[in-house]
């Protein structure tokens, strides 16, 4: 495609992004400025005018959905064969590169990858055995996560100290959770950057070897960047610093997860010559939501600042609702709803709602529901995480990888062939002691014949199916699928929905490779399999990232819920509740309404809520503030005067006792903070020491 093509229809700035490739590049994207628009075509640029060649250039991003938009139109712009690109995820490019170069750090090939549902199950077995609560065991795989995004091995993090908030038992977790990956030839989603970046670091000949190949390396999303996926773009990057990285600060939310903000800052730092262009067109909101949305963001200190703008007009002014309890919010969401859609104009498809918490959305499932609304909720299970779909990529994983321990303790007994926990327990010891995989473990028992003659056929039974599966050569994952379902037999008890969902999984595997197939079900997200019914939206504002919509509705917008009650003590969070809420703003095109309760059940109690303090940032001539409340049992509607913070007039003193609803009795060792940010340190004798805001704490005097 002629350049004159490729910048035809882009902004000055947009152009000046494509058109920068002699230095590294920062292009400060704002919301709905074109971001994804300027990373395709300067990738078709580079193809066209620059004549590099597609497995030339690395681009990146965090969904398989983006990755898989950004390579459509690419492959639109450049019309020439994508097939050996490398356009993808993180954790998928990584995977490509592990699968030929792992062996270097003494690994087969030839690994699986553990999902989210993998990761938790080894580490509820490891919790059991080494007799730790296992209802732990989320906190302790988000903690491993997070030291794995911090490139913290098991030793680094013992001799760390309290540096990363040393924990005796999660290091004993963690040590034994890296051990049985390694002894299964698994790696993890956070392995798969890990890795990498250790194969680079160890091997200066491969990583100069793929610093060759790419000769421009592109990053969608910058902002959301862990210190690991950081490390492996400065490692994949060669001296010429042929690099562009799109991302917007504002939009940083995932800092729960690893990210951090602050990758933008040292990349300043880390290249001298970088270039920054600011895109600050937005081409998806009104001027009164970008109004809105701008005031709300300026006030986070520390960012890079940024103007959105818009040529679309100032449309509707966005609005805030306040209501008596959460149903009647609710309920008025429902019915602006069905009269948006009954004009015409808007179907259900257009149109979300946002909320902080999953909890906040049983109100208005049932305020829909009454109303007879299609909706869906975003991000619930995905066709990956169903059981029947589960149990069938196991079998598979198990036939490809024999030493796949979790596949092996998932479908041992399933169909049910009387291999009980007993059973299971004997060979768990036995395989600990001999240091080999439970699969291994089997083969060995049964040759002793240390197990009962019923026992030991039944085993035997399930091995010699396994291995005759393995054995085979299979043209396609689809082709291994049919032989698993043929030999298994689990289908014939299962309903006909759950037996369609699987013939639907393997006609998705037809053409695929096995290898392929298995790293693509485990890399798929939650959002990537998301259906286009006609159906109202529902997600958290951090599901919400990424996406856009006509009409958005944010529900609960009170301290508390947002800003997070979590976070109101933490500037660095308060400043991450600010920009989730930004996000959620900048996600609507057309109208936004805004609405809170005075009264909402949370923790199964029903509180009093304030408006939030970000409501005050907005100003009054883009907004429409209006309260709904109830008088003598009909609904009246008033203009709200703008929201202003309410005092506690705090009756607590240091040295009284107080009571909390799940600590018990205290004493008030300090009081401190005015108004509505009064604080006070209690000691609880059964929990020590804890800071509470009093506009939450919900304590008692006694």
């Amino acid at each position: 495609m002629a350049t004159d093509t490729i910048l035809s229809d882009l902004n000055k700035q947009q152009k000046a992004a494509v058109k920068c490739i002699d230095s590294p590049l920062l292009v400060l994207a704002g919301a709905g400025s074109g971001k994804t628009r300027v990373i395709t075509r300067k990738y078709a640029y580079l193809v066209s005018e620059k004549k590099m060649k597609p497995s030339e250039l690395l681009a990146v991003t965090f969904t398989n959905k983006a990755a898989s938009e950004m390579r459509e139109r690419i492959s639109e712009l450049v019309q020439c064969d994508m097939d050996d690109s490398w356009i993808g995820t993180f954790h998928s490019q990584c995977s490509k590169i592990l699968r030929k170069e792992i062996h270097n750090l003494g690994y087969k090939n030839d690994f699986v990858i553990y999902d989210t549902h993998d990761t938790c199950n080894l580490i509820k077995h490891l919790l059991k055995e080494l007799k730790i609560y296992e209802a732990l065991y989320k906190g302790v795989a988000s903690r491993i996560s997070m030291l794995k995004s911090a490139l913290l091995t098991p030793d680094e993090f013992v001799s760390s100290g309290d540096s990363f908030g040393f924990d005796e038992k999660l290091a004993r977790v963690y040590m034994r959770y890296q051990y049985e990956m390694k002894r299964s030839n698994a790696l993890d989603f956070d392995d798969l950057i890990m890795m990498t970046v250790k194969l680079f670091e160890d091997h200066p000949d491969v990583r100069s070897r793929y610093q060759k190949k790419f000769k421009y390396v592109l990053v969608d999303e910058f902002q959301d960047t862990n210190p690991a996926q950081y490390m492996l773009l400065k490692s994949i990057t060669d001296k010429k610093k042929k690099l562009c990285a799109v991302g917007d600060d504002d939009q940083s939310i995932y800092k729960f997860r690893g990210a951090d903000v602050g990758n933008m800052a040292s990349l300043e730092k880390e290249f001298s010559k970088l270039k920054v262009i600011k895109l600050e067109q937005n081409y998806r909101s009104t001027q009164n939501i970008l109004g809105a949305s701008n005031s709300v963001i300026d006030k986070n200190p520390l960012r890079k600042e940024k103007k959105l703008w818009t040529d679309r007009g100032n449309g509707d002014k966005v609005n805030h609702y306040w209501f008596s309890t959460e149903m009647e919010e609710g309920k008025h969401i429902a019915k602006l709803i069905k009269e948006m859609y009954l004009k015409g104009k808007y179907t259900y498809r257009d149109m979300a709602i946002f909320y902080r918490v999953n909890m906040q959305s049983r109100a208005i499932e049932e305020a829909l529901k009454s109303e007879r609304i299609p909706y869906k909720v975003v991000a619930g299970l995905s066709f990956y995480e169903k059981k029947e779909i589960k149990d069938t990529m196991a079998y598979m994983r198990l036939c490809v990888n024999h030493h796949d321990n979790i596949s092996l303790r998932r479908v041992i007994n399933y169909p049910s062939r009387g291999i009980g926990a007993a059973t299971l327990n004997k060979i768990e010891t036995e395989a600990k002691k001999r240091d080999i995989s439970l699969f291994d473990t089997i083969k060995e028992i049964c040759k002793a014949k240390n197990v009962s003659v019923s026992v030991q056929e039944k085993l035997t039974g399930f091995i010699n199916t396994i291995e005759s599966i393995s054995s085979d050569k299979y043209k396609d994952a689809a082709e291994l699928l049919r032989r698993v379902i043929d030999e298994i037999g689990f289908i014939d008890s299962l309903e006909d929905e759950r037996v369609q969902n699987i013939y639907e999984l393997v006609a998705s595997a037809e053409g695929i490779s096995v290898d392929e197939f298995i790293d693509k079900v485990c890399l798929v997200s939650r959002l990537d399999d998301e259906n286009e019914l006609n159906a109202v939206s529902l997600m958290t504002l951090h599901t919400a990232k990424g996406l856009e919509f006509p009409i958005v509705f944010i529900v609960g917008i009170e301290e508390g819920i947002l800003p997070y009650f979590k976070a109101i003590d933490n500037p660095e969070e308060m400043c991450e509740e600010r920009r989730l809420f930004y996000v959620g703003l900048t996600r609507a095109k057309d109208m936004l309404y805004l609405t809170g309760s005075s009264k909402r059940r949370l923790y199964s109690k029903v509180q009093t809520q304030e408006p939030s303090r970000f409501l005050s940032d907005m100003p009054a001539d883009c907004c429409k503030m209006v309260r709904k409340v109830k008088a003598n049992g009909s609904g009246k509607k008033v203009v709200a005067p703008r929201v202003r913070k309410v005092s506690i007039q705090s009756a607590y003193k240091t040295g009284c006792r107080v009571k909390h609803p799940k600590w018990g009795v205290g004493v008030i060792r300090d009081c401190y903070g005015e108004g509505d940010d009064q604080k006070v340190m209690v000691n609880f004798p059964d929990v020590g020491i804890k800071r509470l805001a009093l506009k939450f704490a919900q304590l008692e005097r006694i």
